[in-house]
């Protein structure tokens, strides 16, 4: 390894998340210790509900960790972009310059919006044609409120997108204004059957079909850097998936019923369930997975959690219980159950499968021998009880039990939550040694594209297991928890106003 003249066989993976951004290089075989590079960015939180953020400070963070990867490894073979879904931005491409910051999937403005559209009837075409449902967690309501509320010219300078179209048109220097089936689906404006822009979406919203990027496939070349992007020039951009679709890769879930949860900021569980788009499906999402160079395409069904360890940083920053993320495993593990409390984390809504945009945080059970120690086990707890809601609601949809779940995010280093996970679904949760999956997704596709893996099977031989948490055969208390924790959903639901 070493300085920018080494041309080894590796990719990049730029993983574009929420709160910060993170290059890493990939070998194939696992030939070398990991290299990466990590830049957090700010977090806007404008008025109660809106979270925004600025994408010159993303692009500058990806310019950033992307050129201390290359000074650590070399040039790498190919570059993959793994992002945050449905956080919507608009720029002008020929100045380059978004109109105002980007509004972030956790982002509840449009509500009210959203509920107008339901209420006119529109909500069954919207599941029919994108697979998802009327929330303001997907882009297309966002896009709408950009041109309502903001002074943009619409016109053909005018480019609407996401996260990773925004990241390819400045690696690529303008040259490329392009996103993935994977990203286009979160959007409610991309048809996922036709595999193309809804005109019906987006006269529906507003949003002028121009204005959207191009659809590639996954897996193959986007293009290349340009020498006005930071780094050398020339380095093919060849794979990109939303940040959950591109976790379902990168943990090998190549084959229908193979399924993944994300433990992140929110926490998110995907289900292959192959290459035929499912019908709608009460509380699940359907989402198309990837779609490769060959023309081949896989969907997902999806439980989308919002908050999970993002209430792991409100027991940090808000509360001040903790002063580091990792102190909640321990403090959590200290107490054998959490008195009786529990927290129902719908900070921004609830996702899967109440889909309730109205609903809000909630802790029900407080005695006066509460401690902090059984609020960051409610904390803990709530991540493995929403988990279960969600497989709940989507192995009554696919019809098909889920036989065991590959984990990965930040909070899959904890043990007892996931023996906790475990318990509560009744099935096998296993994590791998490399953890980093929606990297690692980023990097198989890309690398797929320019040859580093010849196949996918050669990307399953990667996957390797770190650790298995059995279930225990009794789920009597487990369920006995679990019940508890749907009385007190209840009592978050319909708690705001309208």
């Amino acid at each position: 390894m070493g300085g920018t003249g080494s041309r080894e066989h590796f990719v990049i993976a730029i993983d574009a998340g929420t709160t910060g951004v993170r290059s890493r290089a990939v070998f194939p075989g696992g030939s070398h210790e990991p290299v990466a590079s990590y830049r957090e960015f700010t977090q806007h939180f404008p008025q109660p509900g809106w979270v925004e953020h600025d994408a010159v400070e993303i692009w500058q963070a990806v310019k950033a960790t992307l050129h201390d990867v290359i000074q650590q490894v070399g040039v790498p073979t190919a570059i993959g972009i793994t992002n945050q879904r449905e956080t919507v931005l608009a720029w002008n491409r020929t100045t380059g310059e978004p109109y105002g910051t980007a509004i972030v999937w956790q982002d509840r403005r449009t509500a009210t919006r959203c509920e107008q559209l339901a209420a006119a009837g529109h909500l069954p075409k919207v599941r029919e044609l994108t697979g998802l449902v009327l929330d303001p967690y997907f882009s297309g309501s966002k896009a709408e409120w950009l041109l309502t509320n903001r002074d943009i010219p619409v016109g053909p300078d005018l480019a609407i997108g996401t996260i990773d179209a925004w990241l390819v048109w400045n690696l690529t220097g303008g040259e490329v204004f392009a996103t993935d089936p994977s990203n286009a689906s979160r959007t409610m404006l991309f048809d996922i059957t036709r595999l193309e822009w809804s005109r019906e979406m987006c006269n529906l919203f507003g949003v002028p079909i121009e204005a959207l990027p191009e659809v590639k496939p996954s897996s193959g070349r986007f293009g290349v850097t340009s020498d006005r992007c930071g780094v050398p020039a020339g380095i093919p951009v060849s794979g990109i998936a939303g940040d959950q679709q591109a976790a379902l890769f990168g943990q090998t879930c190549f084959t229908e019923g193979m399924a993944k949860n994300t433990y992140g900021t929110g926490s998110f569980v995907l289900m292959n369930v192959g290459a035929t788009c499912p019908s709608p499906t009460e509380g699940m999402l359907t989402t198309v997975a990837w779609t490769l160079a060959d023309g081949s395409v896989a969907y997902a069904l999806e439980g989308a959690i919002f908050v999970t360890g993002a209430a792991v940083q409100w027991l940090r920053d808000g509360l001040q219980i903790i002063t580091s993320a990792d102190e909640v495993g321990p403090l959590a593990a200290s107490v054998t159950d959490s008195g009786g409390v529990y927290l129902v984390p719908a900070f921004a809504g609830l996702g899967s499968p109440w889909w309730d945009p109205f609903a809000r945080g909630t802790i029900v059970g407080i005695t006066r021998g509460t401690t902090r120690a059984h609020i960051a086990r409610a904390v803990v707890e709530a991540m493995t009880y929403q988990t279960r809601d969600a497989v709940d609601a989507m192995t009554r949809a696919a019809g098909v039990e889920v036989r065991d779940l590959r984990v990965d995010g930040g909070a899959s280093v904890l043990d007892s939550m996931l023996q906790m996970q475990a318990d509560q679904l009744g099935v096998t949760v296993r994590r791998p040694v490399d953890q980093e999956t929606t990297a690692l997704g980023a990097a198989y596709l890309a690398g797929l594209a320019e040859g580093v893996w010849p196949s996918l099977d050669a990307i399953a031989a990667e996957w390797a297991i770190d650790a298995v948490f059995e279930p225990e055969p009794d789920r009597t208390f487990t369920d006995l928890g679990h019940q508890a924790w749907l009385r007190a959903v209840e009592r978050s639901r319909e708690w705001a106003e309208r």
